[in-house]
């Protein structure tokens, strides 16, 4: 339906997600439920193996919150669906791949919706920003899980001035993979994506399940750890 805020297309194996929601791409509670269901979808059918998150248009990715569903009463705490804010934040089990094709803007729950994905590739205009501290709201995804991706003085620095950083900058801290021409943006995803549905899916689904199971354990208990996981044991059985 051309009318839907999130279009969703089936390419084999890959599920392509777009946030169409003109101008901004911006997010209210009944976005993110859809985004919920559609991550939600894509982790429980084991026909599709991975996925790319991009936005239409070329001016933004995602604006994150929507201040019109804000101003017209939405609550900071309704109901935004089994993923959390976006969809993809706090969705539990996601164990497959998912690629962000940054076309533009990501700021505030759009940039926090970024960096839930696993491999970031942009185009070369996109700016990244977390405005939240110019409003006096919590950027409170990204202020759990940036200075887990970029060094800890730039995440601080980053969230407590509200600032714009480009891709160059972004990429320098490795906060995205690649920079690319606006028009092979989609594209690049794809190939990327072809690269990883034709690969050893169990494999796939068993480095998402250490990464997120041991992001806060040390080296040695880590590897106790690992040992008693399913999602690796399975791997060794295979």
């Amino acid at each position: 339906n051309m009318s839907d805020p999130i279009k969703v297309k089936k390419e084999g194996s890959i599920l392509e997600v777009i946030i169409d929601r003109p101008k901004a791409n911006a997010i209210d509670s009944k976005t993110s439920v859809i985004l919920g269901d559609v991550f939600a979808d894509f982790r429980d059918n084991p026909d599709l193996r991975v996925a790319i998150l991009s936005g239409a248009g070329k001016k933004f990715f995602s604006a994150g919150w929507d201040l019109k569903a804000a101003s017209k009463g939405e609550k900071a705490d309704a109901d935004y669906g089994v993923g959390g804010f976006g969809g993809l934040q706090e969705l539990p089990e996601m164990n497959k791949p998912i690629i962000g094709a940054i076309n533009g803007i990501a700021c505030g729950g759009g940039f926090e919706i970024m960096i839930s994905t696993d491999i970031i590739i942009a185009a070369e205009h996109a700016t990244f920003a977390l405005p939240e501290i110019n409003v006096g709201v919590i950027a409170d995804a990204a202020t759990i899980k940036l200075r887990r991706r970029i060094p800890y003085h730039i995440a601080v620095e980053f969230l407590m001035t509200g600032r714009w950083m480009d891709t160059k900058e972004a990429k320098h801290w490795g906060l995205i993979n690649e920079i690319v021409p606006s028009k092979d943006l989609l594209n690049r995803a794809r190939v990327i994506a072809h690269k990883i549905a034709n690969g050893p899916q169990l494999i796939y689904s068993s480095i998402k399940d250490i990464l997120r199971q041991t992001e806060n354990v040390n080296e040695q208990s880590s590897f106790n750890l690992l040992r008693s996981l399913e999602s690796v044991n399975k791997v060794y059985r295979s």
